[in-house]
Order: C-alpha cells, then structure tokens, then sequence
C-alpha cells in the first residue's frame, strides 16, 4: 500500500472514530439512567510505557496527562462524582525513585488542576482521601492547595485517592465505632450500615455507580470494597495512557443497559 492510500486509510479511521464517538456520546447523555458516581482504578501507565520501550516515568507522565483529559470527558457527560485510584498504599513499596517521580506529578497534578478556569468555570470540587500523614511534605502542600481553593464549589466533586487502602479504611471506621460505644456516645443499637459509611473517608460521597479498570486486569485491587457493594464493574484491556473518549463512552453505555438488582 503506498505512502497515499495509507494517508486515505488514517483519515476515513479518524472519520469514522469520530462517527461512532458522537454516536456513542448522544447516546449517552439522551439515556434516562445516568451515572452519578463514576470510579475509575487507573491501571497500565507501566506496562504502557515497557510495551511502547519508553522510560516507566514518560509512562506516569502520560497517564496524568490522560486523567486530566479524562476529567474534561466527565465534566462533558456531566457525571458529578468522579473518583480516582492514583495510589496504593501498597505501591509506596515501589523503588523509591519511582516514588519520587510520582510525587513530583502529584504535585504538579494538583496545582494545575486548582489553577484551571475550566475547573472554576464547572465549580469542581477537588479533594483527596488516604493517609496524607505517608506522603511527602510536597505532596501534602499541594493537597491543600487545591482543596483550599475549590472548597466552595460543589456542582461536581473530583476524588483522589492517594495512599489509600480500602481495608484501613474499613478498619479506621470500626476502630471509631469501638471508640465512641466505650466512651457511651455511641449506643449498640445505632451501629449499623450507615454508622459504617459515614465514618469512612468517603463519609459524604454517594456510592460508586460504575467503577472502571483499565488495563486488562479483573480485580479492584482493595479500592473502595465496601462502597462498591451494588456498583456495576467494567474492565477493558486497554492501558490507562491508551484509554480513549470512546472505551468511556461504550462503559457508560454498557452501564446503562445493566439491570442493577440490588440482590433482588
């Protein structure tokens, strides 16, 4: 095929991508049932970056810009929750040069976000869950940073999970409720689901109507787990840099046609 019919070919795929991504999106946003509370467990900037021979950091770097590409996706769809699994307390185990790299985006991530009209103009919320006391001090400073300066809005709320763990969370939670029914300010009677939620770092948050994974792996990685009791699960193999507007679309669509049972 010569150098001209493959330059025909790339254009007549881009038309048609954008056919079936306006398709896909009018789809979307014309359903009656809609996604509230999106998840996504970001997965694949390394295997991207091995399988593509570039440095695991171009890799990272990539996968931040593509989250924040992501977020103007959302904010088009007009889903109000978006949360994020950007770090494991488990990954604080990766080699510490890695970690640094991490840092050093997280902070630049956050600061840009806060900085952004487009997140002033939808009056977004940014805010960060996980144990802030393992990050360090450049990390946290930009976690105020942009919490300070969204604190006000609440139109859409923008959740990072940074050295979060689910089951510390969960174990957070109890150890409160133990607390607080020693102490006699918290009568037995009143433990139930809701004492449970509401002493989780997502005490205020809805739960998550679709969590997504990308990457090709099937598991949740103890993100969230008892959030996500009901939440309609939806794994693509594609790595998160490669993540496109049309794998969003067909898992909100894909959402959409589920009949969520409750356990009924």
């Amino acid at each position: 095929m010569s150098g001209a019919d493959m330059g025909i070919s790339e254009r007549m795929g881009d038309v048609l991508g954008q056919a079936v991504e306006s398709k896909l999106l009018k789809e979307v946003t014309e359903h009656p049932i809609k996604v509230e509370h999106l998840a996504i467990i970001m997965d694949g900037n390394r295997r991207f970056a091995w399988r593509n021979k570039i440095a695991t950091g171009i890799g990272h770097r990539i996968g931040k810009q593509k989250l924040e590409t992501v977020l103007d996706w959302v904010l088009e769809i007009g889903i109000p929750w978006l949360t994020v699994y950007a770090l494991s307390t488990e990954n604080l185990n990766r080699p510490q040069d890695e970690l640094d790299l991490l840092f050093k985006l997280y902070n630049e991530g956050l600061r840009d976000i806060a900085d952004d009209e487009r997140i002033h103009k939808n009056k977004v919320k940014v805010q960060v869950i996980g144990r802030r006391e393992l990050l360090p001090k450049i990390v946290t400073d930009a976690i105020d940073y942009a919490e300070q300066k969204t604190a006000d809005y609440d139109k859409f709320v923008f959740t990072v999970c940074l050295a979060y763990g689910s089951r510390e969370e969960m174990l957070n939670a109890i150890q409160s409720i133990a607390e607080e029914h020693a102490a006699g300010d918290l009568p037995l009677e009143s433990i139930d689901e809701k004492a449970v939620s509401e002493r989780l770092y997502t005490g205020e948050m809805p739960d998550p109507d679709l969590v997504i994974r990308t990457s090709g792996e099937e598991r949740i990685s103890n993100f969230l787990l008892w959030q996500m009791a009901y939440s309609e699960l939806y794994f693509t193999d594609v790595y998160w840099p490669s993540f496109q507007k049309k794998d969003l679309l067909k898992a909100v669509r894909t959402f959409q046609e589920r009949k969520r049972r409750y356990g009924e």
